[in-house]
C-alpha cells in the first residue's frame, strides 16, 4: 500500500520521493532559508522539510558534560547542546513565510517536531506530514501525539534497535495511522557509506510490514541511488547552497547541481528496476535481426560441398544457429544460390 504525501503518491509503483532536508543550513538568515527553498524546487524534489524546535524545547542550557558533544565530534566537537541547537534552530515566526513559499512552487513542505508545541504550530500551518527524529524516536508519545493528526508519519530509524522501532511503529498505529514510513539511517555527521547497511531494507519491509525510505548523510549520491535498488521509496538528504559556509549542516549537504543530480539518477534507478523477468524486451526486436547465423559468403552451384569458405557465421539472423555449421560442413548443395543466401535445411 503506497503512503500518500500532498499530491504525490509513494511506494514501489512510483518513483523515488525526494526530501530535501534545510535543517540548520539557513545559517540564520530567512533570505537564505527561502533560497534554498527555491533551490529545491528548482532542483525538481518534491518536498522541502524543516526542524521545528527551539532550545529550550530540545534540551536546557548547561556546561555539564551530559550536555556537551565529545571533542572528537567531527563537526560540532566540544559545543554545547544549547549553543548548537540555538545555531541551528529554525525560527517559528519564520515557519509561515517558508511554507507559503514552498506552496506557491508546488512543493510539498512539512517538518520534524520535536515537542507537542512544535505540532501545534505545525498543525497550524496545515502540515501534510511529520518526520520523527532519529533521536525522538524513543519518545514514545511525541511519536503517538504526530500520529494522531492522521497525517503520514515518517520515522527514521538512525542507532535505533529493531525492537525501539518495533516500539516506535506500533505506537503510530495504535492511534489508527497506517500512513508510516520507515527511513533506514545511520546517524552519523557525515556518515560513512560502508556503514549504511543497504541490505538491511528488505529486511525491514517485512519485519516492520511498512514502505522503506533513507535517511542518507553520506557525502554525495552514490549511496542514496543505490537505496533505490534495495527498495527505498524516499530519499532524504540535507541540502545548501554551498558547502564552503554553507550552514551548520553544510559539510555532508547537497549542493543545488547535486540534488538535481539526485532527483535525475534516483528516477532512472528505479526506472531500470523494471520486472523480475528475464529475456527479450520489445525494443530488442530490431537487435535479434542481427544476431549471427550462418550465411552462404561465396556464389555456390547445385552439388557444392558446404566448407568454411562458402558458409560462415555472420550477421544477420535468418540462417540455421552458428553450432550447426558441424552438422553441415562437407554436405552438399541441393541447388545453386547466390553469395548472401541464409543457409537453411532445405539448402542441403
Amino acid at each position: 500500500m503506497s503512503v500518500r504525501i500532498g499530491k504525490h503518491d509513494i511506494g514501489p509503483d512510483h518513483e523515488p520521493f525526494i526530501i530535501a532536508e534545510v535543517s540548520g543550513n539557513h545559517d540564520g538568515s530567512l533570505d537564505k532559508a527561502l533560497d534554498i527553498v527555491r533551490m529545491v524546487a528548482d532542483a525538481g524534489a518534491h518536498a522541502v522539510k524543516l526542524q521545528t524546535y527551539k532550545p529550550e524545547t530540545i534540551t536546557i542550557d548547561s556546561d555539564a558534560p551530559d550536555f556537551r558533544l565529545s571533542e572528537k565530534h567531527e563537526l560540532w566537537g566540544g559545543r554545547t547542546l544549547w549553543d548548537l541547537y540555538t545555531e541551528a534552530h529554525t525560527p517559528w515566526e519564520w515557519h509561515q513565510p517558508i511554507f507559503e513559499l514552498a506552496r506557491e512552487l508546488d512543493l510539498v513542505c512539512f517538518s520534524s517536531p520535536f515537542d507537542a508545541t512544535a505540532i501545534e504550530l505545525l498543525e497550524g500551518l496545515e502540515a501534510p506530514a511529520y518526520k520523527i527524529a532519529s533521536s525522538e524516536i524513543v519518545d514514545l508519545p511525541l511519536v503517538r501525539a504526530a500520529a494522531s493528526t492522521g497525517k503520514p508519519i515518517i520515522i527514521s530509524t538512525g542507532m535505533a534497535s529493531v525492537g525501539e522501532i518495533h516500539a516506535a511503529v506500533e505506537a503510530a498505529r495504535s492511534t489508527g495511522n497506517d500512513q508510516i514510513i520507515v527511513l533506514s539511517c545511520t546517524a552519523s555527521y557525515p556518515a560513512d557509506p560502508a556503514e549504511s547497511n543497504l541490505r538491511g531494507i528488505p529486511l525491514m519491509r517485512n519485519v516492520f510490514d511498512a514502505e522503506i525510505g533513507l535517511s542518507d548523510h553520506t557525502p554525495g549520491i552514490g549511496t542514496a541511488v543505490a537505496s533505490v535498488a534495495l527498495g527505498a521509496v524516499l530519499i532524504e538528504k540535507h541540502v545548501t547552497l554551498a558547502r564552503e559556509g554553507g550552514g551548520v549542516d553544510a559539510s555532508f549537504s547537497l549542493e543545488p547541481e547535486e540534488l538535481r543530480s539526485l532527483v535525475r539518477e534516483s528516477r532512472v534507478a528505479w526506472q531500470s528496476l523494471g520486472q523480475p523477468r528475464v529475456g527479450a524486451v520489445a525494443t530488442e526486436q530490431e537487435g535479434l535481426r542481427f544476431r549471427r547465423s550462418l550465411y552462404v559468403v561465396a556464389d555456390v552451384q547445385e552439388g557444392d560441398a558446404v566448407t568454411t569458405d562458402n558458409v560462415r557465421s555472420i550477421r544477420p539472423a535468418g540462417g540455421l544457429a552458428p553450432d550447426a555449421f558441424e552438422m553441415v560442413n562437407g554436405r552438399a548443395f541441393t541447388r545453386g544460390v547466390p553469395r548472401g543466401t541464409a543457409l537453411t535445411w532445405d539448402l542441403i
